[in-house]
């Protein structure tokens, strides 16, 4: 809602990096599920939560320093 409120700050890649986290966990999560019978979506739920946590601490860390983000 407020994404039009940054363009062009350096908080626009905070918006977009929080969009792209939450759709990737999505999506791996949901393929983790499908695959949960063969045992491989142990695996690929176990790479999302580590990946979906780094995202969160280095968006926080870049928030806290004010910094932008990586594409």
């Amino acid at each position: 809602m407020r994404r039009e409120d940054v363009r062009g700050t350096w908080l626009e890649s905070h918006f977009r990096w929080q969009i792209r986290s939450f759709w990737f966990t999505l999506l791996w999560t949901a393929l983790g599920l499908l695959t949960l019978p063969l045992l491989i979506g142990w695996l690929i739920l176990t790479a999302a939560g580590i990946w979906l946590i780094y995202r969160i601490v280095k968006g926080g860390v870049y928030l806290y320093e004010k910094r932008r983000l990586p594409v």
